[in-house]
């Protein structure tokens, strides 16, 4: 099967993020598919950037084809971001009698995170006479709302609410990693019968051979805590304000007195406003270090004795459930965790592998951390090994990839 997946952030083991599109279109190609991935040129999200190469350039990585549209830079979420959008997309229309007579897909993936790709996916597909899978990761436009504070009377937001209710209409197929989500798509014209659950996943095999060693900072600062004989809680990823990070700080100051360091590694808009807000109450078992590079979360999660991930308690978006990668790395680790979540689902409570509490509730963070850091280190990996048992059964790619395809593949036969 030939199998087009258009993906304006995507990215791949050279580039960076994202990196779902790339492992799943890397299990296509082992099974036998011939994959192609459409992306722009310039994404916020990437390590690294394409060498472009005119207008158009194409790119063969672990087998699959990268088609590049050079589209114009941007910084942050203003207009030369939505500008950067309409290139792509317009180049996608532009290009859609060459990208179907060129790759002649069977299924066609609209999956930019926001919706307007799909017009160009369901041209292709029409000409092609191939299936279209709409992939939702995130609720556009309500994430810009809830998330971003945009009216829904914005021009722009209006755009993409009309480009939403398109998309589930056209689709064949709506593929999400929000596991309740379905009733909002309904709402919004997708048909009953068509939504497929599809979570975020993993490289099992590389997670486990990802040992590259940590930067000497790092390392020297986490030997110099356990030499202290601290238990080391750890966080990692971005600090921004929807990572609710201010909570474990005040975490740190509640458990001030405790053999506890806070080791919190990553970047992000919020970092210098956590550093003064530590700095101002005095905390020097809060440790803040740079971010780390993919192979090395690994090593570095292995070495903490208990994991933090929150989410803001104002946020309804989470009512569709929430997916983070970080999570899976998180629950990957062996490591117990403490997760402070409101949401639809919560993979911590479900798979057992450390303790839940309402977000952004410092004392519940604090009396989670407590009760795991009194526990043995044996009982604390049996806790997190419950977590690292459910993503190799449930979010290996190569169960996701197998998954992806015979879901649409059991409802192609259902609706045939």
């Amino acid at each position: 099967m030939n199998i087009l997946l258009i993906n304006h952030y995507a990215g791949s083991i050279r580039h960076g993020m994202e990196y779902r599109p790339y492992y799943l279109a890397r299990e296509w190609v082992r099974m036998g598919h011939t994959v192609t991935i459409a992306a722009a040129s310039v994404s916020h999200l990437r390590s690294a950037p394409p060498e472009i190469r005119g207008t158009i350039t194409r790119e063969i990585i672990d087998g699959i084809t990268y088609v590049w549209f050079k589209t114009p830079s941007y910084k942050g979420n203003g207009a030369l971001r939505a500008v950067n959008i309409f290139s792509f997309v317009g180049q996608l229309l532009w290009n859609q009698r060459w990208l179907a007579c060129e790759f002649r897909p069977d299924l066609v993936i609209a999956s930019s995170t926001y919706p307007l790709d799909v017009l160009a996916a369901q041209a292709i597909a029409h000409r092609s006479n191939a299936r279209l899978i709409f992939e939702v990761h995130d609720l556009w436009p309500l994430s810009p709302i809830e998330l971003g504070g945009m009216s829904k009377h914005h021009p722009f937001i209006l755009m993409m609410q009309w480009a939403e209710n398109y998309a589930y209409r056209s689709a064949d197929w709506v593929v999400s990693i929000l596991p309740w989500a379905e009733e909002h798509m309904r709402e919004h014209g997708m048909r009953p019968g068509r939504f497929v659950h599809i979570p975020n996943g993993i490289d099992v095999e590389e997670w486990n051979e990802g040992s590259a060693m940590l930067p000497e900072e790092h390392a020297r600062a986490i030997a110099e805590c356990k030499a202290q004989g601290r238990t080391i809680v750890g966080y990692a990823g971005a600090h921004g304000l929807a990572n609710a990070l201010e909570a474990l700080v005040e975490t740190a100051e509640l458990l001030r007195s405790m053999p506890l360091a806070f080791v919190l590694v990553g970047q992000g808009q919020g970092k210098e406003e956590l550093k003064q807000l530590a700095a101002r109450r005095g905390l020097v078992n809060v440790i803040f270090l740079p971010p780390v590079l993919k192979d090395v979360i690994p090593s570095l999660l292995r070495e903490m004795d208990i994991l933090y991930i929150g989410w803001r308690q104002d946020l309804l978006i989470y009512r569709f459930g929430i997916s983070a990668n970080k999570l899976l790395d998180y629950m990957m680790s062996g490591r117990p965790i403490v997760h402070a979540v409101r949401a639809a689902n919560d993979p911590v409570a479900e798979s057992g592998c450390g303790i839940s509490v309402a977000p952004e509730d410092a004392p519940a963070i604090a009396a989670a951390v407590q009760k795991l850091a009194a526990m043995s280190v044996e009982e604390r990996n049996v806790i997190g090994q419950r977590g690292q048992a459910r993503v190799v059964e449930n979010h290996d790619y190569r169960v996701l990839a197998k998954k992806f395809l015979e879901a649409i593949d059991n409802q192609n036969k259902t609706y045939a």
